[in-house]
């Protein structure tokens, strides 16, 4: 994630992730109202509200982090940021009417952060799609979900497809079960994650398909020795895009939680390039046999939206 607020700045260059913020602001403003307890933090003998915990896991360095804080209820509220990197830029965009307290927390969010039972709420956009790390066994030739020549699942074959899968499980685990001891009981955990629909398997969409484009133009400079094709096949990119049914699985497996709400959104109206240079790359990136790009209402990626209670007696 590049810092700042540059041209080629992850602030500059987020119109989707804000996107994905903005159309499911409703939604979970209504899933908040009737899913916590809000009473409990308003004061019976003051009309001054008590403070709600608040913890945004793998939030962005520019507007996008404090534009998803606002769709939480107006109460005075005490924000805790998970952020590895970057923390004076955040820190330095927030809006002038906040009504709340924030803090930068560095680390993973796939293990603990917090002291156990400490937040009310915790929250994750368009992170969780971004695994831990690599499944060793694409870059093992040795195995059979070596993903030769490509840099990422999208159309590969079936073994590479169940390695990253698998993979997107252990980490969705490791990060409900931080989240578990994180939570208090009751306390609400929202997931907003790029994924796929039901009906279709990842190799037929176009999501990924600028992926192809950088790794065959890897290929190409391998074949001109640019850079060694060994190179390009121990390269390959830690993101999965899961539906919506495997997403329920993996939540339903872990057991902490209960799923209060799942929904999913079209993301097709929020695609777009807004930076000459950026779309010059995509185009010299072979986007020429790109149906996603020519034609983005080929699109066929959506926005999965779970919204999980903390169960009380586990």
């Amino acid at each position: 994630m590049n810092g700042g607020n540059g041209p080629y700045s992850y602030a500059q260059n987020s119109f989707y992730q804000r996107g994905m913020v903005e159309s499911t602001k409703a939604p979970i403003r209504e899933a908040i109202a009737k899913n916590l307890e809000i009473k409990k933090y308003v004061s019976s003998t003051s009309s001054n509200p008590i403070s709600i915990r608040i913890a945004d896991f793998g939030c962005s360095t520019g507007p996008n982090t404090f534009l998803a804080i606002q769709n939480i209820p107006s109460f005075k509220c005490s924000l805790m940021i998970k952020s590895p990197n970057h923390f004076n830029t955040l820190f330095a965009s927030p809006p002038p009417d906040k009504q709340y307290y924030e803090a930068g927390v560095p680390g993973s969010f796939y293990g603990v952060l917090f002291p156990r039972a400490s937040l009310d709420f915790a929250y994750s956009s368009c992170s969780l799609h971004w695994l831990s790390e690599v499944p060793e066994q694409v870059t093992d030739e040795n195995s059979q979900a070596w993903n030769k020549g490509k840099i990422h699942c999208t159309n590969a074959h079936k073994e590479v497809l169940e390695a990253y899968s698998a993979q997107f499980d252990r980490d969705i685990q490791s990060f409900m079960n931080a989240r578990a001891q994180e939570l208090v009981g009751g306390g609400l955990l929202a997931i907003l994650i790029p994924g796929l629909p039901d009906v279709i398997l990842e190799s037929d969409i176009s999501t990924g398909t600028e992926f192809e484009g950088l790794g065959s133009c890897l290929m190409d400079m391998a074949k001109t020795g640019l850079v060694s094709e060994q190179k390009v096949d121990s390269f390959n990119l830690p993101k999965y895009y899961a539906s919506g049914k495997e997403l329920t699985a993996f939540i339903e497996k872990n057991g902490y939680f209960t799923i209060e709400q799942m929904e999913t959104f079209n993301s097709r109206k929020h695609i777009a390039l807004h930076n000459v240079k950026m779309h010059t790359f995509y185009f010299r990136s072979k986007v020429a046999v790109s149906s996603f790009y020519l034609n983005p209402e080929n699109h066929r990626s959506v926005v999965l939206f779970a919204l999980l209670k903390r169960n009380v007696n586990c």
